[in-house]
């Protein structure tokens, strides 16, 4: 990766998707090596939570980022998603628990404190310019410059040529650098904010829900490159509601539930359809499922049992 001595900026940019790539390669892709489990982590969150004023938002939360790994965060509306990664990137302190990176407790005051130890946010708006070309936005807020003030002036030639690069490291292909930004595809965007991140010197890149808004081919691109971000050894903090899109490159799920960790699990400890029950709200279901056995119409066949689903305090120390 080209090293540059810039910060990394709120905006970011966008991308174009290599011709040719289908269902199979895709899924190729997602089917990277992972870091070991054993990995210093570079961030933990232990029992943290966040209060506003009587308002308890979040409470209890364990969370690891490895690097080189995919932690993938799914909640329903209102689980305490958005708080969660308002604590991480420096939004908001955490009123209780413990915030630690690289091993070290941390209590960050702004998010630019969060992006100088290499944590960047990429949100759903992606903070672009619509009419401002690809390599501008690349660059936005960090532009590289030449010649001496007063003279000094953009290196549009060198912005071009390291956009260019970087964006091929990743595996993503543009005929044309000057096309605007507004003119590519929201998964296009979503993938050149992820490669902004990596040459900007994040290792710990933290997902907004990339996919919400995204129809199924653009979402499988999106996936490919957050596989691609986690090959290059950064610790991904995946934020989604889906469990399908959450399975196919995670290696650690944690299902929040109101402000609280309702499960915590590896890859190895937990299937799809477990991950979609807890996601769906499959503890609640399993509680009524008697009362709704009387109910005509509905079948709970299906239905989990309340047996069937873990919550966090049950699982092995090693899979929280």
């Amino acid at each position: 990766m080209t090293s540059s001595n810039h910060t990394l900026p709120y905006g970011t940019g966008d991308a174009t998707v290599p011709e040719g790539a289908n269902g199979s390669e895709e899924a190729t892709a997602l089917e990277g090596a992972t870091a070991p489990e054993d990995a210093r982590p570079l961030v933990e969150l232990k029992g943290a939570g966040k209060s506003y004023g009587n308002v308890r938002a979040l409470h209890g939360v364990d969370l690891t980022v490895r690097p080189g790994r995919v932690t993938c965060v799914l909640g329903d509306n209102g689980a305490g998603k958005s708080t969660l990664i308002k604590i991480i990137s420096g939004l908001h302190q955490h009123t209780e628990g413990e915030f630690l990176v690289d091993g070290a407790p941390v209590h960050f005051g702004t998010p630019r404190e969060a992006l100088d130890r290499g944590i960047a946010t990429v949100y759903q708006d992606l903070a672009t310019v619509p009419l401002m070309p690809v390599w501008r936005n690349f660059f936005l807020g960090s532009e590289m410059t030449r010649g001496p003030w007063p003279l000094r002036r953009l290196d549009i030639a060198r912005m071009k040529r390291t956009a260019d690069t970087e964006l091929r490291a990743m595996g993503i292909v543009l005929d044309d650098l000057d096309q605007p930004i507004g003119t590519l595809s929201g998964g296009q965007r979503q993938s050149v904010a992820i490669a902004r991140a990596v040459y900007f010197g994040a290792r710990v890149l933290i997902l907004d829900e990339p996919t919400a808004a995204l129809g199924v081919k653009q979402s499988g691109v999106v996936l490919k490159y957050i596989a691609a971000a986690r090959d290059r050894g950064l610790g991904v903090i995946f934020i989604t509601h889906n469990p399908h899109h959450a399975y196919m490159v995670g290696d650690h799920f944690s299902v929040l539930r109101l402000g609280t960790l309702e499960l915590s699990a590896a890859r190895s400890e937990i299937g799809l359809e477990e991950l979609t029950n807890h996601m769906a709200g499959g503890a609640e279901l399993a509680a009524l499922k008697h009362e709704l056995a009387q109910v005509s119409g509905v079948d709970v066949e299906e239905l989990p049992e309340a047996s069937d689903l873990r919550t966090a305090a049950a699982l092995p120390e090693g899979t929280r």
